[in-house]
């Protein structure tokens, strides 16, 4: 079962809030690890015992050589690099997993609403459709998820649920003795043809809906063949070899290079030791704990309770739900073109904000800064020709040529302001 923490750590405060989490036991670190850790720890110790009460002096002095040789030579093993890449693509997959999962409200509600009316006709299509979906999803993820096989290892079992049928079981049995690929898709098909015959009764409004309804049927298989994918495709299996090949070895060589010998003979706890293992087999036990996360780990997805969630709400959408809605009455914001804010408790009034008006609404400028500029080349014309004719204001100067030369000019640094502009941003 999915162990979830988010609401106790919804808000940081004092010295944060993952301290709290230390001390959960389901879904762990310490659940995963302990074994591993106790074995280390009992071989550390047998080894150092052996040191200190089973060798002579000569013994002694040899195993400090082997004990000194592997502490220097352990680090050689890149093992940060090979964990951190390994596990970096372990959780992205896990993530991509979760996301394939498909659901079924979109095509429920696609269905209740291009196949209308309460008679039994059109209720038996609603739910066929919806049946049959549901019975894709339970036979894709008996197919990828051991929780869900231990509940539906057959095809008998799924008639006994209910969403499979005995008519329907013969079907499947006379395709499986012809083909042995898995048919989780045939319900699909059933439920597409069922959507075709409803349009050809005239049961559904347009040929609009019924694409709408078959894309929906398409992403809904596009989905679970993914799942079909990740689980057929692992990561390959040479890296998990070399990664577990790598953490493995590592830490036996710090049974010997990690030994308190010769001066720190007397130290009798490796502490930092310790903390290498537990971090860095914690690491990989992460990635073993995320590579499938349809099993039955504490941190696995509920197949289950997804096959049972999306039966009912289908269910519900489709038939008890059909062409139902409140009735319609006027809200009290009726008589407000604009309506104000939703009421704060006070609990949330301290959260209460004014809207985001951008970074530079505080900005401040002088009046001076506001006024419009004009361009250099503007003001010296300008300045020249008041000073040719001192009788004439600037602004009633008309060119000999009418006009032109000055609007050519304005012309042309306009387009030179343009292009400033422009290599600016």
């Amino acid at each position: 079962m999915t162990v979830t923490y988010t609401a106790q750590v919804a808000t940081c405060t004092g010295l944060g809030c993952f301290w709290k989490l230390l001390f959960c036991w389901k879904g762990s670190i310490y659940k995963l690890l302990w074994p591993n850790l106790v074995v280390y720890v009992l071989l550390y110790y047998v080894l150092y015992f052996v040191y200190l009460f089973a060798l002579d002096e000569a013994g002694q002095l040899r195993f400090e050589k082997i004990s000194k040789h592997c502490l220097e030579y352990s680090d050689l093993i890149p093992l940060s690099f090979v964990l951190g890449f390994y596990v970096n693509l372990v959780v992205k997959r896990w993530w991509e997993m979760f996301q394939s999962i498909p659901g079924t409200d979109t095509l429920a509600i696609f269905v209740a609403n291009s196949i209308p009316g309460q008679d039994d006709r059109c209720r038996l299509m609603r739910r066929t459709i919806m049946r049959y979906v549901n019975l894709s999803y339970a036979m894709i993820l008996s197919m990828v998820s051991t929780r869900v096989k231990k509940r539906f290892p057959t095809l008998d079992h799924l008639v006994e649920a209910g969403v499979l049928l005995p008519n329907e079981k013969k079907i499947f049995d006379d395709l499986n003795a012809r083909s042995r690929y898995s048919k989780f898709w045939m319900p699909l098909v059933w439920a597409g043809s069922i959507i075709t015959r409803a349009r050809r009764e005239g049961r559904i409004r347009d040929d609009f809906a019924v694409k709408t309804m078959l894309d929906e049927l398409c992403s809904f298989r596009a989905k679970c063949g993914a799942l079909n994918g990740y689980d057929w495709v692992p990561v390959p299996l040479v890296y998990t070899q070399v990664v577990t090949l790598a953490v493995y070895t590592f830490f036996m060589a710090t049974l010997m290079g990690r030994q308190l010998v010769g001066e720190q003979k007397d130290l009798y706890v490796p502490v930092f030791a310790f903390l290498q293992f537990f971090f860095y087999m914690g690491w990989l036990k992460v990635a073993e704990s995320l590579v499938n996360p349809f099993g039955e780990d504490d941190d696995d997805f509920e197949t289950n309770w997804l096959i049972d969630r999306n039966l009912q709400v289908s269910y519900l959408i489709v038939d008890e739900m059909h062409n139902e809605h409140p009735e319609l009455l006027r809200d009290q914001y009726w008589d407000e073109i604009t309506p104000q804010e939703l009421p704060y408790t006070v609990a949330s009034q301290a959260f209460r904000t004014s809207p985001h008006m951008g970074s530079t609404a505080q900005l401040t400028m002088t009046s001076y800064e506001k006024e419009l500029f004009q361009s250099g080349s503007q003001l010296h014309r300008l300045e020249e020709e008041s000073d040719g004719d001192p009788s004439t204001e600037s602004e009633g100067i008309i060119p000999d040529d009418g006009g032109e030369s000055g609007y050519e000019e304005l012309l042309c640094c306009s387009r030179l302001s343009y292009l400033n502009i422009y290599l600016f941003l």
